[in-house]
């Protein structure tokens, strides 16, 4: 009797990325690509429809992210087993994944042996976590974090919003926009709005749609 293979499912909006990793994957003996996926509602979709063994998981993503999706499927089985695949390395995307399911992350850069043997340890029911991955997981630790909204806060900077427009957006004050501001930049070691912005892409805090 032969071992039941482990059935993969690839998400990712780049055509030519699924169908590389449907290569790398196919070629294992004991593995298969059984679905694929351009979005995060698709993903879900698909994720219901197949219950694959493993699920690949893009968290740059049209509509709904990949962080999003992850949170659905978990709610839809709490025992699903996700890799993350991304080109996203910040630190705060590395932990809202892990904190939303992900059993482990890695980035594209990863060798293809790499992927493989993770697919197999996730699949088995371990969490291998990379030593680049853990060093930015331990470095987030060691630095205060952002509120949810001093996170709101910087997403509209982000996206070069001045105090008034901010302080309507979110139904508060402009001196309360300036006490959140002064707050994040003490947190992420800046002193004015661009740095804020690029530490915060950086890190995955926020991104630019």
């Amino acid at each position: 009797m032969t071992e039941p293979r482990i059935r993969v499912l690839c998400v990712d909006d780049h055509r030519i990325v699924r169908e590389g990793i449907a290569l790398i994957i196919n070629r294992q003996p004991d593995m298969e690509v059984i679905g694929s996926a351009a979005d995060g509602e698709e993903a879900v979709a698909q994720f219901k429809r197949h219950r694959p063994d493993v699920t690949l998981m893009d968290l740059q993503l049209p509509a709904m992210t990949g962080l999003e999706a992850i949170k659905a499927i978990r709610e839809d089985d709490p025992d699903a087993r996700i890799i993350v695949l991304t080109m996203y390395q910040g630190d705060e995307d590395i932990y809202r994944a892990l904190s939303a399911g992900a059993m482990t992350y890695l980035l594209k850069d990863t060798l293809s042996d790499d992927l493989i043997r993770f697919v197999r340890e996730v699949h088995a029911g371990r969490r291998p976590i990379r030593p680049d991955v853990k060093a930015r997981l331990d470095e987030r630790a060691s630095n205060p974090t952002l509120t949810p909204r001093e996170v709101q806060v910087m997403e509209l900077v982000s996206l070069g919003r001045r105090n008034k427009e901010i302080a309507a957006a979110l139904g508060i004050s402009e001196e309360t926009v300036q006490v959140h501001l002064k707050n994040i930049f003490a947190k992420l070691k800046v002193s004015e709005r661009t740095a804020a912005v690029n530490v915060a892409l950086r890190r995955g805090i926020v991104h630019l749609k």
